[in-house]
């Protein structure tokens, strides 16, 4: 039962209307890194579902991503509540291997946004609310890569980016 990602997001201009951060006085030129994202887990897709969980809940995850086993190529990810509720209904067991509930990107024909820890938090506030060529889509949470994409480094949520806004003064 393995879904597919079908739309991706990409930070740029927006044919509609500009995008305006409702924090962004807050910001004051902060980046991702400021938001001191934990270290990625990346699990492989035959790894079970049990280990997925049983990770998450030790370090309080709510997104794990999904590497190749061979090439630690990023494939997809874990939505921990998605995969309880696929739990709860019975459409996987927890010795199930994650391809069976993961959700893998798309690749082809794709334009991805790149976030890095130097993306500012304007263009991350920008990609979980969908503005760019992502023709509305918002994200919950977006993988942290190194420029080249070559490793992940870590996951920010959009609660990430609300509970950096809230220890911020205005």
């Amino acid at each position: 039962m393995a879904q597919t990602m079908k739309n991706t997001v990409h930070i740029g201009p927006s044919l509609s209307q500009p995008f305006i951060s409702k924090w962004s006085a807050r910001y004051r030129g902060a980046t991702v890194q400021d938001l001191e994202p934990p270290a990625a887990l990346s699990l492989n897709p035959n790894d079970p579902i049990s280990l997925a969980l049983v990770s998450a809940f030790e370090r309080d995850y709510t997104h794990l991503t999904i590497v190749d086993s061979e090439t630690r190529g990023l494939v997809g990810y874990i939505a921990i509540p998605t995969l309880q509720a696929q739990l709860d209904s019975g459409a996987v067991k927890p010795e199930d291997p994650l391809s069976r509930a993961m959700v893998r990107f798309q690749r082809k024909g794709r334009r991805y946004t790149v976030i890095t820890l130097a993306t500012p938090l304007e263009d991350l506030e920008a990609f979980f609310e969908g503005v760019g060529d992502s023709q509305g889509q918002k994200q919950e949470f977006a993988v942290v890569t190194d420029e080249d994409r070559r490793f992940v480094l870590g996951v920010a949520t959009k609660a990430d980016l609300e509970e950096f806004v809230k220890r911020r003064p205005a």
